[in-house]
């Protein structure tokens, strides 16, 4: 029949080039996964739920570093990564900085074993790798220690969610000017507006709600956030564009890997834990 010859019709995408019904159900599904454990009576249970996301991070940053020809050594990094977002959460910050050490030193140390030809560029993304995933992600067990801690995760995370989410529908409702358009052409300023005014908003409540503390300092607190969170979007973009992929994985379904999901929290990790410690404590 005629019929048999007709293409399949493709998945449906958003404007913005994305399946957004997975894409939805995914992101919830990776908001239970964190606040189930986060505010159950084993606080301990996040920091494993941080662990593994470390190591998924961490290998998806590996093995786009491989592509380029580098090769940095993924056991050490396991191990120290592990090490790092555990010691964080329960010694602290200081003992997190000597676990970066650490494991950068491991690093050196085990790519040892190997010809010297292109030593100093594996050295090189080895260190990129620790300081990336591990050691950033870290700050996020650090948010837990204290007795609010729950709360300052959310805070934290709904905050950068909210970046994302306001700066999506404003860019593809109104985004006319790209933001960076060599980096990340559908990144626009009225978006990054979204972004910003979701955030103001966003941090204002959060801390009227969360903490019964200023909503001045929230507002604060939502625009360093924005800032943050988009320099970790434009920042992975231009790994991703270097690198020559359009994702850092296949893992989630509408979002691509689980990097391309940590990219805005990354870095916003030791912003909130800096800003929250001294608005709050």
């Amino acid at each position: 029949m005629a019929t048999d010859l007709l293409p399949e019709a493709p998945p449906k995408t958003s404007r913005a080039g994305r399946n957004l019904p997975v894409a939805i159900a995914i992101g919830l599904g990776l908001g239970l996964l964190i606040t189930v454990p986060l505010f159950s009576p084993y606080r301990w249970a996040f920091i494993v739920v941080v662990a593994a996301a470390m190591c998924v991070g961490t290998y998806e940053v590996v093995k786009a570093l491989r592509t380029l020809g580098a090769q940095p050594p993924l056991a050490p990094l396991l191990v120290g990564g592990v090490a790092m977002v555990v010691l964080a959460y329960r010694e602290g910050s200081e003992a997190l900085f000597v676990a970066l050490v650490l494991t950068v030193l491991s690093c050196l140390v085990w790519r040892l074993a190997d010809p010297a030809e292109g030593y100093l560029r594996d050295v090189a993304a080895s260190t990129f790798s620790a300081a990336y995933v591990p050691f950033l992600i870290s700050f996020a067990a650090l948010l837990t220690v204290p007795p609010d801690g729950p709360r300052r995760v959310t805070a934290f995370i709904a905050t950068v969610v909210c970046s994302d989410v306001g700066g999506y529908a404003a860019g593809v409702l109104f985004g006319k000017h790209p933001m960076a358009p060599s980096v990340s052409p559908k990144k626009s300023w009225e978006g990054f507006a979204g972004s910003v005014l979701a955030c103001a908003l966003a941090g204002g409540i959060f801390f009227v709600t969360l903490f019964d503390a200023s909503p001045v300092l929230g507002v604060l607190f939502g625009l360093a956030v924005v800032g943050t969170a988009t320099l970790g979007d434009l920042g992975e973009s231009m790994v991703k564009r270097d690198i020559g992929i359009k994702d850092m994985g296949t893992l989630l379904p509408g979002h691509g890997g689980l990097m391309d999901r940590l990219d805005s929290l990354l870095p916003t990790a030791p912003v909130a834990f800096l800003l929250l410690s001294l608005f709050l404590d």
